[in-house]
This record gives structure tokens, sequence and C-alpha cells, in this order.
């Protein structure tokens, strides 16, 4: 199957279109989540990358595997999207934050002589991260998920109208979407302080385990944001429109 790629075509959209592109958006450095409503060509030059080099890879990584994935949540029913979402990556998010911290205070102890700055920053950083998404997640799962959910089934079909306490569902999106970009801010930081994540020398397992429990928080965020910034605002907004028309 030939393929195409646009680079008009906005990398949230094309990671839709694709989502097997997303790895190696990442491994390129292009934001298909927080970024991705660039251009793919201009993120891709706002990465310090030649677009030609880079239609190149991602048509590559599309000659080479099969179109099919497991869920197109594009077409999901928001419901459905949301309890994914929630079962997913909230589990996994609330999961890593508290193992993480250990890990990063483990490591500090460990070999705070030898990189006791980078750590201090590193702690600095995920302090914030950490602070930012426990609170979140939670007005996520409390407020925002709720009325969407109450509106799918309103315009579905239900009886009851859903009540918001906080003026249109734009309201709150546009909040979570601030905390996305807060987010973002700070897995940069983090994946600057420590190269990439490259392991010093003398690192301990315990310090590989911390930078690779680092590496995947970023990841899974990374697909986090992207299936609510791209897919599930939009929609959620649209839903609320279609209610009021």
């Amino acid at each position: 199957m030939n393929h195409e790629i646009k680079p008009e075509i906005t990398v949230a959209e094309l990671v839709i279109l694709h989502p097997r592109l997303r790895l190696r958006l990442e491994q390129l450095g292009i934001d298909y989540c927080c970024g991705g409503k660039k251009p793919v060509k201009q993120a891709a030059e706002e990465a310090g990358l030649q677009w030609a080099a880079v239609e190149s890879e991602l048509l590559a990584v599309l000659a080479a595997q099969p179109d099919t994935v497991s869920k197109d949540w594009n077409t999901a029913s928001l419901s459905a999207l949301i309890d994914h979402i929630v079962e997913t990556h909230h589990a996994f998010t609330k999961e890593q934050l508290p193992r993480l911290h250990g890990l990063l205070s483990n490591v500090q102890n460990a070999h705070g002589a030898q990189h006791g700055e980078m750590l201090s920053q590193l702690d600095r950083a995920y302090s914030a991260i950490r602070s930012e998404l426990e609170s979140h997640l939670m007005k996520e799962e409390q407020i925002l998920f709720p009325l969407i959910k109450a509106t799918e089934v309103f315009v579905t079909g239900g009886e009851k109208r859903p009540v918001s306490h906080c003026g249109s569902v734009a309201n709150p999106i546009q909040q979570m979407e601030a905390e996305h970009d807060d987010a973002g801010n700070e897995l940069a930081v983090m994946r600057k302080l420590t190269d990439g994540y490259q392991l010093p020398a003398g690192a301990c397992p315990t310090f590989a385990a911390l930078y690779e429990g680092l590496a995947a928080l970023e990841a899974d965020l990374h697909e986090h944001i992207h299936l609510e910034n791209n897919i599930l605002f939009p929609k959620a907004i649209e839903q609320e429109k279609s209610m009021n028309a």
C-alpha cells in the first residue's frame, strides 16, 4: 500500500490516522501530544530536523508495519475512551508516582555525593509533576469525565440533561490542557537533566530502575495526553454543541 504524508497535516491528525508512528515521532523528538496542533513539517523543522528526512523515515515505518491497530479510539464512544484512559493511563500513573518517588529518594541517598546537584534539580522537577498530576487526575475523574459521560448519555437518548457547575465543558478542558502543557514542560526538564535518561558511570541497579521508570512514565503520559488533547477533548466540545443546538 502506498502512503502519503502531507506536510500540512497536523502531528495529532497524523498520529490519529497512523498510531504506529508514535514511537518514531518520540524517537525523533517530535511532540504529538501537547504540540500536536502543529503541521508535521513545521514540528519537524522546529525540532531541528529536515522535513524530507523525517518524511522518509515515517514512510518507511508505514511501509514496514501493517495498518491494523488493536483499537481505534477515534471511532470509540467517549465513555469507552474515558474508561480506557482511567483504567490504563490513570491507573499506571497512580501506581508509578509513589514508586518513582521512593526510587529517587534512594538514589539521592546513595549517589548524592557524586551527582547531588543534578539529583536535586531532578527531585524538584519530579515533585512538581507529581503534585500536579495527582491533582489533575482527581479533577478529571471527579468533574470533567462524569460531565462528558453524562452528556453522551443525554445526546444518545437519555432523558436527563446533565447539569454543569463549570459552565461549558470547554472551561475545564482549557484548564486540563494548560496542565498538560505544564506536565510536558516538566518532562522535558527531566529528560534534559538526565541527558535523555543516560545512566552515569557507576550507576547502581536502583539508579537504572529510576531512569527506566521515568522514561516509561514519560512515554505513557505522551500517549495519555494525546488521547485527551487530540481525540477526547475536541469530541467532547462538539458533543456539547450538538446537545445545545
